[in-house]
């Protein structure tokens, strides 16, 4: 069953809300409780706890109206008007008492009615039972002291000894039970504060907690993330590296069952693909160019038409092959052949050029574009003849192991002809087989110059246009002007030499002499021509043009209508 992204997402991102609304529920409550043991202090227990504090002072400040008034009454000559104002203090103080303890009821009377606000209802209501009592002590206390005055004036010592010792211990009483009360506000007062104490501590041991949770689910979400999705983006990544770099045997193992996976299927999908291009091209490159085999599995090599481009085309040939045949079994032949083949490919591979088919002992291949460069195909053909050449001389090395003997091992020679020109390239055959080649008269040329160095004793010839593409990178002698079976067009021919600057001192003047002797031949300058013709035999005994154009100088002395009219010689033979 798929799980998509978006719903891990969703799940992690509705872990955290939720431990989100449970952090803030707790730190609500808690901030509730706090709330309410400040509203408690500052609404009832500290103005309680300061009203019955006014009431002590009250109390206090009769007790010295009380004491000033003795002070008074003891002095020589009374002072009535000031006993008279003390008089009137005394009972000023009393009544703000009783009116400071009446409020302090009413305020307990709030605090036990409030729904808003959670109170010690337990100390409250002990308050409220000891502030009346405080209130009638101070009542009786005020009740005395009217009696000991009513007594002072009668003049009876002993009787305002009793009263005033009575009101001492009123006082006594008066202040043992605010005393009470001050002590019981207190507590309630320190009770609540260490409540609110507590509970803001109990509210920064559950932020910590509640914040290792979080880092702890944290981690624990970074781990499932990273397992389920980063990691597998990895090994994707990984996979796309190696597949870059060539390696298709790479499969990535699904760890989820998310868009990953199916990321990962279609990447393995894809990799499975990318094998059987390969296996099919490993397996027609053996038939056809791996070049071809790619340029059509991708499209960029049309598959139904064609298109005129300037190729070189290359025919080599294997000379007296048929010869060769009658001395060899069938099995030899086949030996012979392949490795032939093999060597002979080798260079034409290296240069980049494209085997378009073997005819019996022959290779046709061809160079340029989309395979090679514009302007280098020419030289890149002429370097896989000049390179073949060597692979020959291996391969005339290896035909004792090759054909199984030591004695009467045939001799090995071959041609080849280039030629560079407008051919058409493209997917040619029926609907049922069909092959990349090209055709046209330059692929023709190419096969008739292959022929032609049987006429002239030579290995490879080229044509002008190939001369002139290569130029600076070959050496070439221009050899003749012919007219090949099937075609009216004269063509220069050149015969390749070597790489640019490679040549030795001898062939660079072989080359100069004969053209020299080619250019007198032209001009019909028959001694100075067979003059420089035979100074090339004096380098190179050996030169079969020379040999050739030596003959043609004889032939037309000797019947001088055997010379062409227009200086092209006609090839009657391909």
């Amino acid at each position: 069953m798929r799980r998509p992204i978006s719903l891990k997402v969703y799940s992690i991102t509705l872990g955290l809300l939720v431990l989100m609304a449970v952090v803030t529920g707790l730190s609500g409550r808690n901030l509730r409780i706090l709330n309410n043991e400040v509203a408690a202090l500052s609404s009832y227990y500290i103005p309680v706890d300061q009203q019955v504090g006014s009431v002590e002072t009250l109390v206090r400040q009769q007790v010295v109206h009380f004491e000033r008034i003795l002070l008074l009454l003891q002095a020589r000559g009374r002072d009535t008007a000031a006993i008279e104002q003390e008089k009137r203090l005394f009972d000023q103080r009393g009544v703000n008492a009783d009116q400071v303890i009446d409020s302090s009821l009413r305020l307990i009377d709030q605090a036990l009615t409030s729904r808003e606000v959670e109170v010690d209802r337990v100390g409250l209501t002990v308050l409220k039972e000891e502030l009346p009592d405080i209130q009638t002590a101070r009542q009786h206390f005020h009740a005395t002291f009217r009696q000991f005055l009513v007594e002072a004036e009668q003049g009876n010592p002993r009787s305002l000894k009793i009263v005033r010792d009575s009101l001492v211990q009123e006082k006594e009483a008066i202040n043992g039970r605010l005393e009470k009360v001050i002590v019981a506000l207190q507590k309630l007062t320190q009770d609540s504060a260490d409540r609110a104490r507590a509970e803001e501590a109990r509210a920064v041991r559950l932020n910590w907690s509640i914040t290792i949770v979080a880092g702890v689910l944290g981690l624990i979400f970074a781990a499932l993330v990273t397992r389920n999705l980063v990691q597998p983006v990895r090994r994707l990544l990984t996979g796309t590296r190696a597949v870059e770099q060539g390696d298709l045997s790479i499969r990535i193992q699904a760890s989820s069952a998310d868009e990953i996976a199916a990321l990962t299927d279609a990447f393995n999908n894809m990799v499975a693909g990318l094998r059987e291009k390969e296996r099919i091209k490993d397996t027609f490159g053996k038939y056809v160019d791996p070049r071809i085999v790619t340029g059509l599995l991708e499209n960029r090599l049309s598959s139904t038409g064609g298109e005129k481009r300037v190729m070189t085309v290359s025919f080599s040939d294997l000379v007296g092959f048929t010869a060769m045949c009658e001395q060899l079994t069938p099995d030899g032949v086949v030996r012979f052949l392949n490795q032939y083949f093999t060597l002979m490919s080798e260079p034409i591979r290296e240069h980049r050029g494209i085997i378009d088919k073997f005819i019996g002992d022959a290779i046709m291949s061809y160079w340029g574009p989309p395979f090679t460069g514009e302007k280098e195909h020419a030289a890149l053909a002429c370097f896989s003849a000049l390179d073949q050449i060597g692979r020959m001389d291996q391969f005339r090395r290896m035909l004792p192991d090759v054909l199984g003997l030591r004695r009467g091992l045939p001799t090995v020679n071959f041609r080849i002809g280039i030629a560079s020109g407008d051919v058409t390239v493209g997917t040619i055959g029926s609907e049922l087989s069909k092959g990349f080649t090209v055709i046209g008269d330059n692929v023709n040329l190419a096969s008739r110059l292959e022929g032609a160095n049987k006429e002239y004793g030579t290995t490879i010839l080229i044509n002008e246009d190939t001369r002139k593409l290569a130029a600076d990178a070959i050496e070439a002698r221009e050899l003749d002007s012919i007219r090949v079976m099937g075609k009216t067009e004269p063509v220069r021919i050149f015969e390749l030499l070597g790489r640019k600057g490679q040549l030795d001192r001898d062939a660079m003047e072989l080359k100069e002499r004969f053209e020299q002797g080619l250019r007198h031949y032209r001009e019909g300058e028959w001694e100075p021509a067979e003059k420089s013709f035979r100074e090339c035999l004096q380098l190179n005994p050996d030169d079969q043009p020379s040999k050739l154009f030596i003959s043609r100088v004889e032939q037309i002395r000797a019947d001088p209508s055997a010379r062409q009219a227009d200086g092209v010689w006609n090839l009657t033979k391909k």
